[in-house]
């Protein structure tokens, strides 16, 4: 929820009149983080996550109004199971951490995806953190796991044919999992890759897309505003001109 006046935005640097509506983010650099400093995957994971904590808060704040985070993709379940061992109990721990102090700033939490793949700690987490914060009127922070973008497209599609609708651009929008985010605004995708990898195929058809080379755990406030600084100097046209 919005804590920052016009003024204290711009005293960031941040054009308070272009902060994007909706930001989405590919959390990309975790493993190398932790490589190039001779430490285990696991440890940049766990960075990653301590990472979140300020992006999130300065997203709800600055009036940023839906945060999607691509947390596992649909792709990751190839990974070794020591790592998605590690990666599961890190999503519980995550949510049981922070459940109380995102709640109590109105954020809206909701898991994209398929949830029912993980173990039942970590379903049984999300839940309760959805369940809590189900009334919440600030930030709609969307955390995909065991997401595909090309997943939920054709599931929105089978839930519209299943209610019996003709789906046309407007009607499938309202099945996608992120119905009441609206359209992705902002991509950012940390960790130097130049790629979208299956992610909000959908929601990003006029996203500004921002590539950075800094690695997750580096991703600070910092990071943060030099990419809605570059979004607020883009002139978005939809196809049109002006």
């Amino acid at each position: 929820m919005r804590k920052y006046t016009d003024s204290e935005i711009a005293g960031f640097g941040l054009n308070p009149e272009r902060i994007p509506a909706h930001v989405a983010i590919v959390m990309d650099g975790n493993g190398r983080w932790a490589t190039m400093r001779g430490l285990p995957r696991g440890a940049g994971h766990r960075a990653g996550v301590n990472a979140l904590r300020d992006i999130i808060r300065f997203a709800s704040d600055i009036g940023v109004q839906a945060l999607t985070l691509y947390a596992f993709s649909t792709e990751n379940r190839r990974r070794p199971k020591e790592e998605i061992g590690i990666l599961c109990g890190l999503l519980i721990e995550y949510f049981n951490r922070e459940i109380d102090e995102l709640h109590a700033n109105g954020v809206r939490i909701r898991s994209i995806g398929d949830l029912s793949w993980f173990p039942t700690a970590v379903q049984e987490a999300v839940r309760n953190a959805e369940q809590k914060t189900a009334n919440n009127a600030g930030l709609k922070l969307n955390i995909a796991l065991n997401y595909g973008g090309r997943a939920e497209i054709l599931h929105a599609f089978k839930l519209a044919y299943a209610d019996g609708r003709e789906p046309d651009e407007a009607t499938l929008s309202t099945y996608l999992d992120t119905a009441d985010s609206g359209d992705v605004d902002l991509l950012i995708r940390t960790g130097g890759e130049l790629r979208v990898s299956n992610f909000l195929l959908w929601q990003i058809a006029y996203a500004e897309l921002y590539f950075t080379d800094v690695k997750w755990p580096d991703f600070t406030r910092d990071a943060f505003i030099a990419a809605l600084n570059d979004f607020a100097g883009r002139e978005r046209r939809f196809g049109g001109l002006k």
